[in-house]
This record gives C-alpha cells, structure tokens and sequence, in this order.
C-alpha cells in the first residue's frame, strides 16, 4: 500500500487552530478544542478496539493487528501527522474506557445506532454492513422469518449491533430468552459447531470472513435482520477531533487509498462516507 508522505493542508489547519496543551492533562474532561490540541502535542492517537474483530481489528499468526480498521486508522495518522496506538479493550467495557481517557476513540467495526448516537460523537459512517443469521453449512436450519426465532437457540456478542437489532425486532418477545451472548463472536461460533446453539447473529463482514477461513463450515441463513454502517465513536465534547479524522478519511477516499484498502480486504469497494 502506497505511503502517504505529507500532512495535508486542511489537517494542518485544524491541528494549528489550538493551543497545546500539557502531556499530562486529563482526556475525560477535556473540550473538544484542548483534546484536538492535546492530539497534536502527544502525537498519538489512540485506537480502543476489541483484537478479535477480523476483518477489521484481529491478531494474525505471528500475534501482530491486522485488518481494514487498522490500515485505515494508520493512514489517516499519516494524514493527520500523527501515530496511531491501538489499544485492545474489553468489548463491553469500552463505554468507560473512552470517557476515562484510557482512548480517545472507538474504531473496530462498530454499528451506528441510536443508542450509541446518543453515547458519542460519531465519525460518518465510513463501511457498509449488515446484519445476518448464520448456522452450519450441514444443518437443517434455514431461517426465513423472525417467526421462526422462537423455535432457536441464538448466539450473539454482548454489547454488539447484532444483539440491539434482536432486540429491537418485532418479534423479540417469542424469542429473548434463546438469546446467549459471548464475550466474542469466536466463543459464539465455537458453541455453533457444538450444537448448544442453532444460529448467530453477526456482522456480514465478520461472519463472511470467518467463513471463508472456516472452509465453508457455516452458512447465511435467507432472513437478515437489517443493514447496517460503521462510524468511529469520539466523546461527546471531541467534535474537532472528530472532524479531523472524517477529513482524513474524506481525502483518503478521493486519492483512491480507502478503496484500495477495502479491495484488499474485502475484494470489493465498501467504502461509503455518509453523515449519521
């Protein structure tokens, strides 16, 4: 992948704007300006994700991150001026991570919703995504309507978008008590292929490429239950730093990097850039 030499102008701007502040000042309760500014005197952003996403954010055979978050994210640090620091998090802890000032954002696949628009200052949504139920290739299951729910056991993670759309679904009712959840999807596949449960319900991108490292082991079952995107979730108060990262990713969609990115990972341009 081509390196990106130069901070461009615009980020150059936005980074120049700001006073710098100490090293040591207080992330959680800074305004948006003192952790833009603080951003630029650090010279590192840092990246909270959970290291088991693939394609996303996941460990490959040397234990090394990998996937199309973290090419992505390291090359709008390029675009920034900046270094990028990924610092892998519990999942379901990442809500007190951010406002601890543990990271100073979310970025690993993570689902728009409302609730989670309402939690954060979203990036726009940068990924196409949906929904989907998967089960054995070798199974007799084949859900064709939410109805059928109610006859399954379901496997999700916890904290996910997966889990608030089964929630969210009209039927949610006749089935919420088959739900289990995982502290990641690889547990959730793992109790798949054991048989404790029927379905999961997962990220298309996730579940895809698990499957295609899984031999064809799993199957998409024909009822999804809705599209989805990804944004990058920032404090509510990081709105300049926010910003600066969407004008990243806006000038690594025009120069062609973010689809040579997504062709690489996903054989095809997913890409999208669309406010929340």
């Amino acid at each position: 992948m081509k390196k990106i030499a130069a901070v461009t102008l615009s980020a150059v701007m936005v980074l120049g704007t700001f006073a710098l502040t100490s090293c040591g000042s207080d992330k959680s309760s800074s305004s948006g300006d003192d952790a833009m500014s603080q951003l630029s005197n650090e010279g590192t952003l840092v990246v909270g994700l959970d290291d088991t996403f693939a394609p996303m954010g996941f460990r490959d055979e040397n234990g090394d991150l990998v996937g199309f978050d973290i090419d992505l994210a390291n090359a709008v640090g390029e675009k920034l001026g900046v270094d990028v620091e990924f610092q892998p998090i519990d999942w379901d802890a990442k809500d007190l991570e951010l406002s601890s000032g543990n990271i100073d954002c979310i970025w690993n696949g993570m689902s728009v919703t409302p609730e989670r628009e309402e939690a954060y200052s979203l990036s726009n949504k940068y990924l196409n995504n949906n929904i989907i139920l998967m089960t054995l290739s070798d199974s007799d299951v084949d859900v064709t309507s939410a109805d059928q729910l109610a006859d399954l056991n379901i496997g999700t993670q916890v904290d996910s978008a997966a889990l608030e759309m089964l929630e969210g679904n009209e039927a949610y009712d006749t089935f919420s008590e088959n739900i289990t959840t995982y502290d990641s999807y690889d547990t959730a596949i793992l109790d798949l292929q054991a048989g404790r449960v029927d379905v999961i319900a997962i990220d298309q991108v996730l579940g895809e490429y698990k499957n295609n490292n899984m031999d064809g082991a799993l199957k998409v079952c024909e009822y999804s239950l809705g599209e989805d995107a990804y944004a990058i979730g920032f404090r509510k108060d990081d709105t300049a730093l926010r910003d600066a990262v969407n004008d990243a990713i806006k000038e690594l969609i025009d120069d062609g990097t973010a689809e040579e990115i997504s062709n690489e990972w996903f054989g095809t341009n997913i890409v999208i850039f669309e406010e929340v």
